[in-house]
């Protein structure tokens, strides 16, 4: 699955994605937009993680939106 999916259908994911990183904020969320590059500086800024951690945060947050065929 690619972020594209996610990008595209933004409105839908974007409640699973706080449920996720609940210290992000509607109004990061709706600017973002699903922009995967805005998510992992949002995620980097608000968790204090490195990229490589953002991005295996996302990569996992990814694999579980599949497995639980929310895609």
């Amino acid at each position: 699955m690619n972020w594209d999916v996610i990008e595209g259908n933004w409105k839908q994911y974007k409640g699973q994605v706080k449920a996720q990183w609940g210290k992000l904020t509607d109004d990061q969320l709706g600017v973002m937009a699903g922009k995967r590059d805005q998510l992992v500086g949002h995620i980097q800024e608000s968790y204090g993680v490195e990229l490589d951690e953002a991005e295996k945060q996302i990569k996992a947050f990814q694999k579980y939106l599949k497995e639980s065929r929310q895609y």
